[in-house]
């Protein structure tokens, strides 16, 4: 019986007899494999070292995961991606719980992964020394980014767990030294959204206006109570790194016991083996304070005292040098008293003499000498008026004579001559003024009130 599969190749696709096998589309035969698979495996765990890590805008994470002979992809949804204890990075080896299934656009298969650790605590490690020097790398733990931390800061704010021994182990220790202002900002210190919290926390003090409602924090402490590497893992996450050494005011870090180190212990300023180191590092004694300000201020009285005996001690010597006192105002003494005596004399010459003036000016001054002066005083003047009215040029008009004046000025015309040239005068008369016309008939001059009746001038 002839092989039906041997036949030569043939231009149109016919049925071979004995063949029972349908043609399967592309499609069908993926989505039998991938029920085939996901059938069979279903949940696997995988151990292996990340490659090619990538987080895609939508959230979801893209992988690989391979050993020394092997590769496999691997993708993360978003809603367990964000579940992650820590930050993957290339390298890292994790154990990786997920579904195998295939992926039929691409004709491959990959794990969908559900959850995923560290593989162990050298995993862990590994990875803390990858971030730490990449960060390094980057400057975040370089001492003179370090800030200074205040003397005696007035409001003291507090990143850590508003219910654990830490809290109340600082409030304690700063109560006994120094009573400051704290603000707590309270956040998860492990788990899941820990390192997210703490790092909004330190970002958030760091927003605080200076004249805001809420007081804004001289200085910061993030602290922790001890654990295992794992327990402090959020404090080696790159995104409260960065808020650390971002931040503008001072911070210590007091995470974990004085044997654990993290990565925000290297970025803060100052690093404090455990919280209540830390509180003691952030204050003063305040009975220490006041006891060297006492100090002080008895030192600043006895270095002023002893400048005020010393200046007394110099002027004392200087004193003994100057020659004394009445040695010095003798002279001047006996010119004071020879100048007063003097000035004695002086004022009796002057009062004699005004006396006698005096005398003398009242002498002067009896009724009869002032009578007679009055009496002569009285003929001058009587003389004096009697010339005045003689020479008043109104009384010869009780004569009958009349003063002629111009009407236009007012002056006194004493000539033909300057009535012709005035025109219009005004005739003075004792008992009254008449104006009058100056005119011309026949080549004589005529001056009248009216013209019917002219006088020759």
């Amino acid at each position: 019986m002839p092989d039906p599969f041997s036949d030569g190749a043939r231009l149109v696709a016919e049925p071979v007899p004995g063949d029972n096998a349908l043609a399967l589309s592309v499609s069908e035969l993926s989505f039998k494999l991938k029920r085939m698979v996901e059938g069979e495996f279903g949940h696997v765990r995988l151990r292996g070292e990340i490659s090619g890590y990538k987080r895609a805008t939508s959230g979801h994470v893209y992988m690989s995961l391979k050993d020394d002979a092997a590769v496999i992809d691997g993708v993360m949804w978003k809603g367990s991606a964000s579940t992650l204890a820590f930050q993957p990075q290339d390298g890292v080896e994790v154990i990786a719980t997920g579904k195998l299934t295939t992926y039929p656009g691409r004709s491959k298969y990959q794990v969908v992964i559900e959850r995923m650790e560290l593989a162990g605590a050298g995993a862990l490690m590994a990875l803390f020394e990858k971030l730490r020097a990449k960060l390094a790398g980057e400057g975040l733990f370089d001492r003179e980014r370090k800030k200074t931390l205040p003397f005696m800061p007035r409001v003291i704010g507090v990143v850590t767990s508003p219910t654990g021994a830490v809290i109340r182990d600082i409030l304690h220790r700063l109560e006994d030294r120094c009573p400051t202002h704290v603000i707590v900002w309270p956040v998860k210190v492990q788990g899941e959204g820990a390192a997210a919290e703490v790092a909004a926390a330190v970002r958030g003090f760091d927003a605080l206006p200076a004249d805001g409602p809420v007081p804004r924090p001289d200085l910061v402490i993030v602290a922790r109570g001890g654990g295992s590497i794992e327990d402090l893992w959020a404090f080696n996450e790159e995104v409260v790194v960065r808020a650390v050494a971002d931040c503008s005011i001072p911070i210590i870090s007091a995470v974990g016991h004085e044997t654990d180190t993290s990565l925000c212990d290297h970025a803060a300023d100052l690093r404090a083996p455990t919280p209540t180191a830390a509180a003691e590092i952030a204050v003063p004694v305040l009975a220490d304070v006041r006891l060297t300000v006492a100090s002080h201020s008895a030192r600043t009285e006895r270095c002023a005292r002893r400048y005020v005996e010393r200046g007394r001690e110099r002027l004392d010597g200087l004193s003994r040098l100057l020659p004394k006192r009445d040695a010095l105002l003798g002279p001047q003494r006996q010119r004071a008293d020879e100048a007063g005596a003097r000035l004695d004399r002086g004022l009796e010459r002057r009062v004699t003499n005004a006396r006698s003036q005096l005398g003398h000016a009242a002498g002067a001054l009896r009724p009869a000498v002032l009578e007679r002066q009055a009496e002569r005083a009285r003929d001058r003047l009587t003389a004096t008026w009697r010339l005045v009215q003689s020479l008043n040029p109104d009384r010869i008009l009780e004569r009958g004579y009349a003063r002629v004046t111009a009407r236009i000025g007012g002056e006194t015309l004493s000539s033909a001559a300057a009535v012709r040239a005035a025109g219009a005068v005004s005739l003075r008369f004792r008992d009254g003024t008449v104006d009058a016309k100056v005119e011309r008939a026949a080549g004589k001059t005529y001056v009248a009130d009216k013209p019917e009746q002219p006088s020759l001038l």
